[in-house]
């Protein structure tokens, strides 16, 4: 008994991407409030293109011992709005384990003024921090922290300025 011979390549289906878009519309389940992520903003000088970066930073709360992480993230950047999507979490290659948070560091050049951060969960959550960049003065202020409306929406992400993390001194 021969074995059928087929005349086209099966398909195999596309796994499917998340979408930044979904995940802003999403509408979150509802659960108690628990800080996982830290957004700090600070300045950082550039020693290979001479430029001076506008640095947000997210990390995680939790600290990992034996693999080193780093958080994915997709970024959307509307006029005053900049929109921080969390896609997960992707393990480094590091050679001497050590114990330290998942981070990022998402650079800017041309920011001046006041502008609206949002950092987004993949369940739909989003947390938001109004900052006010001065490059004339060197500075980064937080101005204020809010959940934006919408329905069961929690506290996840605090927003900080890490003045510790300037590439200059006070």
């Amino acid at each position: 008994m021969p074995l059928k011979r087929p005349d086209e390549l099966p398909k195999i289906p596309k796994t499917r991407k998340k979408k930044m878009e979904a995940a802003i519309e999403a509408i979150p389940e509802k659960k108690p409030d628990k800080l996982e992520y830290v957004c700090k903003a600070f300045f950082q000088y550039d020693e290979v293109s001479k430029t001076q970066n506008y640095i947000f930073a997210i990390e995680t709360v939790t600290e990992f011992v034996s693999f080193a992480y780093e958080v994915t993230v997709e970024i959307m950047h509307k006029k005053r709005e900049i929109y921080f999507v969390l896609m997960g979490l992707k393990a480094l290659t590091n050679m001497a384990p050590q114990v330290q948070p998942a981070r990022t560091d998402i650079a800017f050049e041309d920011l001046i003024g006041d502008y609206t951060v949002y950092v987004v969960k993949q369940d739909g959550s989003i947390n938001a921090g109004k900052y006010h960049i001065d490059i004339y003065n060197k500075e980064i202020k937080l101005l204020e922290t809010f959940l934006p409306e919408k329905e069961n929406n929690r506290h996840f992400c605090d927003f900080k300025v890490a003045e510790e993390e300037f590439s200059f001194g006070k």
